[in-house]
């Protein structure tokens, strides 16, 4: 399963070869980016994430929404993990 992860840029730098790099944070921790397939990003959008591309852009509303079901799912995970333990 692939899962896209939506982060904010911070900042926005073209590469060696012409192509726009990036600093997106993900919840404080902070990666570089292709943002190549999103031109009109622009510093304190928030773009989806996948193997080190932003893909698309999306609103902070929908990118919160995003954080959230993360979230929830973690809390899931870790009552289910236990119980794999065993």
């Amino acid at each position: 399963m692939c899962l896209g992860v939506p982060g904010k840029v911070l900042s926005l730098e073209p590469n060696s070869v012409g192509m726009t790099m990036g600093k997106v944070s993900f919840g404080g921790v902070v990666k570089e980016v292709c943002l190549a397939y999103v031109p009109e990003a622009q510093v304190d959008d928030y773009v989806i994430v996948h193997a080190g591309f932003a893909l698309n852009k999306l609103d902070e509303a929908e990118a919160n929404e995003v954080f959230e079901a993360l979230r929830e799912l973690g809390e899931v995970m870790e009552l289910e993990e236990p119980h794999a333990l065993h």
